[in-house]
């Protein structure tokens, strides 16, 4: 018998990125703090018992250089739990994109990670929830983060994860100028660049409570100066989000996406309009949330919707 859900695979927002090593193995050692946003795309799952194993992948609407097939990072998830696993299933993905890919905003693997999650609630007990971390981390550094998405500082290769509780929310406009930017050329360019990572050190301590927010030295992105020379389309939108008011202004991940921090959502709405952006750049208002709970559609978790 058949078992189909739609999960939420939410945005993450990076406040903060600090290159700290490298380990032997060419992987980089980051500091980061990981905050979940409203902002989400949709992966339908459905699987169910077969002879052979197989999986199809299917990408709703224009979602720009999103692959169908076995070459999206879905798939691949798919197929690593079934393997560690040891399960002969169909399993059918549909995706339903919306957050712009290639943006430093973790949307591959926010969708690998709900996968994830989808196929081990269906066949429950098949993994242990470290074998489903082990299989995460492998997918790729952010994807151990989306398995339980909530605010947290992210370590290590990004397998090391430690929640932050009670975490204020934030209201965002996020600018993604084109074209995308792949993660890989960004570190790339960095180690081209002979610059040694900063010695490891611990980001800046969150201070909570009322009119708490972000710092200058927490908000600081290591790899922006790098991303900033592949894509000048960075520094332009960063000029015209501090020109537009913006409390803050930083990049994402490894870019090309540049958020600014606002009052209110009201502000935020208003610079979206204001804004001088270019007709490629994708402007979005979002915000972010605190716990799996604290999201749009009736506050319903990061499962089924």
């Amino acid at each position: 018998m058949s078992d189909s859900a739609w999960c939420r695979a939410p945005a993450k927002l990076n406040l903060g990125l600090r290159v700290v090593g490298r380990r032997d193995d060419g992987y980089h050692l980051l500091e980061s703090l990981f905050v979940p946003l409203d902002l989400a795309d949709r992966v339908r799952v459905e699987a169910e018992p077969a002879a052979v194993a197989s999986i199809s992948v299917a990408v709703l609407g224009s979602a720009g250089d999103v692959p169908a097939g076995d070459d999206n990072l879905v798939a691949r998830a798919a197929r690593a739990f079934l393997g560690a696993a040891g399960i002969a299933a169909r399993v059918a993905l549909t995706l339903d994109k919306q957050i712009p890919v290639g943006a430093g905003l973790g949307g591959g693997s926010s969708d690998a990670a709900a996968v994830l999650r989808a196929l081990a609630r269906r066949f429950a007990n098949a993994l242990s929830a470290p074998a489903l971390a082990a299989i995460a981390v492998r997918l790729g550094a952010d994807v151990p983060f989306f398995l339980d998405p909530r605010p947290a500082w992210v370590t290590g290769i990004g397998e090391q994860i430690e929640p932050v509780l009670e975490f204020p929310p934030l209201d965002l406009l996020l600018v993604t100028p084109a074209p995308s930017l792949a993660t890989a050329d960004v570190f790339r360019a960095l180690d081209a660049a002979l610059t040694p990572p900063s010695p490891s050190r611990r980001m800046p301590a969150l201070r909570g409570g009322p009119g708490w927010f972000p710092s200058a030295a927490l908000l600081a992105n290591d790899l922006e100066p790098v991303a900033a020379r592949l894509r000048p389309g960075i520094a332009r939108v960063r000029s015209e989000l501090e020109r537009l008011g913006a409390r803050a202004v930083a990049m994402s991940g490894s870019g090309p996406t540049m958020f600014g921090l606002f009052r209110d959502a009201g502000q935020a709405q208003a610079a979206s309009k204001e804004g001088r952006f270019e007709a490629t750049d994708r402007v979005l208002v979002t915000r972010s949330h605190s716990a799996p709970n604290s999201v749009p559609d009736g506050g319903k978790p990061w499962g089924v919707v």
